[in-house]
């Protein structure tokens, strides 16, 4: 058995997805992302490569790529409701998501998806 606390070389998934889809209304995806040391360019490459798939996306709302340490990263993206939120994931972002050499080549681990729930946003306070 590998021990959890050694980083491992083996191939991966390129993403773990946690969370369902619940009921309908507004959700979102919280993407945890590890860069393997040295590869920490191509994952912001990467992040590029899946923001540049989003203005063709009409149900993608608001996207960000973001970094939080030299080697983690994170993308919050917002949607009206699931229906977008699958048309998201079967387009040229999760494309990429599911190229899994390039994935094992630069993430320490599967990417974290989490399906979440958006609770309040500034478009529907007070509707």
């Amino acid at each position: 058995m590998p021990d959890p606390e050694q980083p491992s070389n083996a191939p991966h998934r390129g993403v773990v997805v946690t969370g369902k889809n619940g009921e309908d209304g507004h959700k979102a995806f919280y993407i945890h992302i590890e860069a393997k040391r040295g590869k920490e360019d191509e994952v912001v490459q990467m992040l590029r490569d899946i923001y540049d798939c989003v203005p063709d996306e009409p149900a993608t709302g608001p996207w960000f790529g973001v970094r939080y340490s030299p080697t983690t990263f994170g993308i919050f993206e917002a949607f009206p409701n699931i229906a977008g939120r699958d048309a998201h994931v079967a387009g040229g972002g999760g494309d990429i998501f599911r190229d899994n050499p390039r994935m094992n080549a630069i993430l320490a681990s599967p990417a974290h998806v989490y399906r979440v729930d958006v609770l309040f946003n500034k478009a529907t306070i007070g509707k």
